[in-house]
């Protein structure tokens, strides 16, 4: 059986997602929870199940590529990875080759979710460009014209958010962040629920155009995150939408990082 496929796996704060590259493209994606009490045979049997029953089984892969920002998970899957598949992955983090000159003051502080975000958005994009990634922090990741990554920044995701109103008010309910029936909310979660999709559209809104000012009117934006489908079309920098944009520049980095 030819070994033609990548296994690339991005360990979230609260999502996990799972992909498998092939010819220049992902072909096949899973996305579930982040369980930090999951053990390593559990990840190694569940990552056997999926290759088996959806993959052909793990003879096909030529190895795997790993990006995480949950330290005490990613050493599990690396045990997983290494007893299940019998594949060391690649482990995206600082000292590895990015083709992108890191601006940041300190380079290693640079999640490497966000690394990946942006030698994918560069590579397909050019730059300069923006990724807006809506996960358990919402975060914006900066390319310039040349390709140098200029910085980020950071806000509080909109499920922080949701749950620090439940946490810290007392007479507020927990709610499922969602689209709500309008602006002005009739009901309690309701206008929980304007506060926090509004609130997100407009400081999406605001913090894009700040940026697009700095780096110019061409500057293109591609939003990814779990969350991103929700603000879709909130914004003209929430036209394009990419779920598998980390998985992807996890793949490039994976490639980029090949002896030949």
């Amino acid at each position: 059986m030819e070994r033609d496929e990548l296994m690339v796996i991005d360990i979230g704060n609260t999502q996990t997602s799972v992909g498998f590259w092939q010819a220049g493209a992902i072909v096949d994606a899973y996305r579930f929870q982040s369980d930090r009490d999951r053990t390593a045979d559990e990840w190694g049997l569940w990552f056997r199940w999926v290759l088996h029953w959806n993959r052909g089984g793990p003879d096909r892969l030529r190895g795997v590529a790993l990006a995480s920002v949950v330290p005490p998970m990613t050493d599990r899957v690396v045990q997983a990875c290494q007893k299940y598949l019998g594949h060391t992955p690649f482990v995206v983090e600082p000292g590895i080759r990015t083709g992108m000159p890191i601006l940041y003051e300190d380079p290693k502080a640079v999640g490497a979710d966000r690394i990946a975000n942006a030698v994918a958005a560069f590579r397909e994009l050019g730059g300069p460009c923006v990724v807006i990634d809506l996960g358990t922090a919402t975060t914006f990741d900066i390319v310039s014209e040349r390709g140098e990554y200029l910085g980020g920044v950071i806000a509080p995701g909109i499920e922080i958010s949701a749950d620090a109103l439940f946490q810290r008010a007392a007479r507020l309910p927990r709610v499922e962040v969602r689209r709500p029936p309008g602006v002005i909310g009739r009901n309690t979660p309701h206008a929980m629920q304007a506060g926090l999709f509004y609130g997100y559209a407009g400081l999406i809104e605001r913090i894009a155009r700040e940026i697009q000012a700095v780096l110019g009117e061409k500057t293109q934006f591609i939003a990814t995150g779990g969350l991103a489908p929700l603000l879709a079309d909130t914004s003209p920098y929430m036209q394009r939408i990419d779920l598998l944009l980390t998985l992807r520049g996890i793949a490039y980095l994976y490639e980029m990082n090949q002896t030949e």
